[in-house]
């Protein structure tokens, strides 16, 4: 096997490239270590030009392989790997999002770009697989403009840490994970506890001090072993397109892109007419379709950067800093629904539904990097046809749906209640009702609504915005609350959400090669203002979550046992909690190891519950009354059983019937019959001995029982032996 290998500290932990050949029919590969954690990249190019497309065709496959993690998962009757998770889809987007804006747009050839998840320690795969990809992409053939690099900043204590573990990143002030080339940024996932934006601009700029670092170590991997480049020039245009763009469409460029309505309707209507009047040029009836329609896109994008630098104007002349029309309402859709919300923000509307259950109803997730972790919290998002006023397949869930979802679900996260404030587990379905850009942050405003409607004590309320850029010649303009036109031709799209306190959520998406810091700190500052005035308009319908939830959702009682007394709770092969269950009608009942038991049920199910289960693990005390029922007769005494628990039973022994000597036990009391007892004492070995005398003196006489003048012949034997 041949091998070659380069290696560079990073954050106190090695990283090591290995070239090898063991995929040597890919057009590039790495395996990338970096502690005990790595994985393999490759990259291939297909040699087939697609000339029925009008896009370039990259794939990014993620692959989690059970074994990196040193353990033998999945279900009972499968034991491989099945449809990627939803943390894979994740980490490949963002690999995805990373690499994309880096090819030549133009190109038309099948590009696959694989990672393989070799080995996982406690390193994070996510930044290794991007610097992985990076290698395997410039050391190959193919076109691509990096290479990149990438890291991971975390922060505790107000002390920075580079790419720190999983055990690190728990509890952090924020997980900034920035991808970028030659001092800018092209890709950006934040997760935050509210931090303040010039604290989240610090981790930026300090990615891109690591950036720097990697990325000479790659360009010197590059220039000792990379392969030359295949040629990607772009193909000279028909003379007769550019002649017939001159003469018929140039002059209505402008008019259409800033006509000053929302949406991209006046830029569809014009596309539909160019390639309508293509087909009608004998000079061009051989061109490919999706070169001709790329043609005006491209001539559409420059007209709305040169417009808004030159012209300082947007597609529906709103100013740069202005927020289209918002509405806020929280509920009002059904009282079947635990809380609802709907949000508009110009011509995205989105309608969040919030259901409430119990610690029961919690995601089980069992992946490569996490298993038999419980999820208490959901955000799901989906995306009709019909929103984009399209017709489609409905059903199913895709890799954009996810991320999306992903990242509204990334924004309130630190806002949920923990589960002993609420213990609660909380969906929330965010449903795309109509889309004219950042549908994602419009999830975050309605799902805010949702969960205040629905009474979750939720810390602070959540609004998220998406700012954009526009850049020609050298100059840019940052653009609050990017729609339609901005959002597919814009140089990038920031998405940011956050509390009045600080931010809790960011995500970079960017068509051009980078975004200088000096750009992302200006998006900041504008949807820190942006955000401030949505959460306006959002506490103006609800100020605070509600007082109380919904009387349709479950009612959850907690309640606490020693942990050696939950195996009483549970019983012989679950017999006494499922009795429990069937007697009360609950819902469900979840024991912890620490002996946190969750009660859930509805109509009052869960207290009845919980008086059983207290009367099960009840530690009983001299001197306490209680109404037993007497289930044996012995010669010396009955026993009588005080409570449901299997130690709650005791014994009446026969010099306690009466405050006289009684003949027969049998003639004082019967098997099945109910009687007051006290707790005389508890002995040594934790016997409850019981006195009916002590508690009720008359009984025995009220049965017409008097003192015996016989010996009697039991006593006053004491009980040896066991009781059961």
């Amino acid at each position: 096997m041949q091998s070659k290998t380069y290696s560079l500290e990073v954050g106190g932990k090695t990283m090591v490239a290995e070239f090898t050949d063991l995929a040597e029919q890919a057009n590039g590969s790495v395996i990338l270590r970096y502690g005990n954690t790595a994985v393999l990249a490759t990259a291939v190019i297909s040699g087939r030009t697609r000339d029925d497309i009008d896009y370039f065709p990259l794939t990014v496959d993620y692959e989690e392989r059970f074994y990196a993690a040193g353990a033998i998962l999945g279900s009972r009757f499968m034991r491989r790997e099945g449809r990627p998770s939803d943390a894979a889809i994740l980490s490949g987007r963002i690999v995805d999002r990373t690499i994309r804006p880096l090819f030549p747009q133009h190109i038309r050839n099948e590009v696959q770009v694989v990672i393989t998840v070799l080995a996982l320690d406690e390193e994070d795969p996510d930044q290794v697989a991007v610097n992985a990809a990076s290698l395997a992409l410039a050391t190959s053939d193919i076109p691509w403009g990096g290479p990149v690099a990438a890291v991971r900043i975390g922060q505790k204590g107000g002390q920075p840490i580079i790419n720190p573990t999983y055990a690190e990143r728990a509890g952090a002030e924020f997980d900034v994970l920035a991808c970028g080339k030659d001092g800018t940024i092209n890709m950006i996932e934040v997760g935050a506890n509210e931090a303040h934006e010039e604290v989240v601009a610090s981790a930026f700029g300090l990615s891109v001090e690591e950036h720097n670092k990697i990325l000479a170590w790659q360009k010197k991997i590059i220039a000792e072993i990379g392969k030359p480049k295949r040629d990607a020039t772009k193909p000279e245009l028909p003379a007769a397109l550019t002649e017939l763009y001159a003469t018929e469409f140039a002059s209505k460029i402008t008019p259409t892109v800033f006509c000053g309505v929302a949406g991209k309707d006046e830029i569809h209507h014009l596309t539909d007419a160019w390639m309508a009047r293509i087909k009608e040029v004998e000079a061009l009836k051989d061109i490919n379709k999706g070169v001709a329609k790329r043609f005006i896109e491209d001539k559409v994008d420059e007209e709305i950067h040169r417009g808004a630098i030159e012209d300082n104007k947007r597609a529906d002349n709103r100013p740069f800093d202005q927020i289209r029309p918002l509405f806020a309402k929280a509920g009002g859709i059904s009282p079947i629904l635990h809380g609802s919300g709907v949000f508009y923000r110009g011509g995205t509307h989105v309608f969040t539904a919030l259901t409430l259950g119990g610690p029961g109803d919690s995601q089980v997730i069992d992946t490569m990097e996490e298993h038999d972790v419980k999820k208490r919290f959901m955000h799901h998002y989906n995306f009709p046809p019909y929103s984009a006023g399209e017709t489609g397949r409905m059903g199913g869930i895709n890799r954009r749906a996810t991320g999306h979802g992903a990242l509204a679900e990334k924004a309130l996260a630190a806002v949920i209640p923990s589960a002993e404030q609420f213990p609660y587990t909380i969906r929330l379905v965010s449903e795309c009702l109509a889309s004219n850009g950042s549908t994602s942050m419009g999830s975050a405003c309605a799902s805010t609504l949702a969960l205040m409607d629905g009474g979750v004590p939720i810390k602070a309320p959540v609004a998220g915005i998406a700012m954009g850029v526009m850049t020609h010649n050298g100059k840019h303009k940052v653009m609050t609350d990017i729609q339609g036109p901005e959002d597919e031709f814009g140089g990038m799209d920031f998405k940011v959400a956050g509390t009045r306190t600080g931010v809790t959520a960011i995500q970079l998406d960017i068509k051009l090669d980078g975004i200088p810091l000096a750009v992302l700190v200006e998006a900041l500052e504008g949807g820190k203002k942006a955000r401030l005035q949505i959460l306006d308009v959002i506490e103006k319908e609800i100020a605070s979550p509600r007082a109380a939830i919904s009387a349709r959702a479950p009612e959850i009682l907690t309640m606490k046992v020693k942990p050696d007394q939950i195996g009483m709770v549970i019983g012989g092969g679950g017999k006494t909690i499922n009795g429990i269950r069937d007697v009360t009608g609950v819902s469900d009942i979840t024991i912890e190891d620490d002996g946190s038991i969750f009660i859930t049920g509805k109509g009052g199910t869960a207290q009845k519950a919980k008086e059983m289960i207290e009367q099960i693990v009840k530690e009983y005390k001299a001197g306490e009354v209680y109404d037993g029922e007497v289930t044996r007769l012995m010669d010396f005494g009955a026993f009588v059983k005080v409570g449901p628990g299997k130690d709650a039973e005791g014994l009446v022994h026969v010099s306690e019937i009466a405050p006289f000597r009684i003949n027969k036990i049998a003639d004082a009391v019967s098997v099945g019959e109910k009687v007051r007892v006290m707790i005389k004492e508890i002995d040594d070995k934790g016997r409850i001995n019981l006195s009916i005398k002590a508690v009720d003196p008359e009984f025995a006489s009220r049965k017409g029982l008097k003192p015996s003048t016989e010996p009697h012949a039991s006593f006053p034997r004491k009980e040896t032996g066991p009781r059961s």
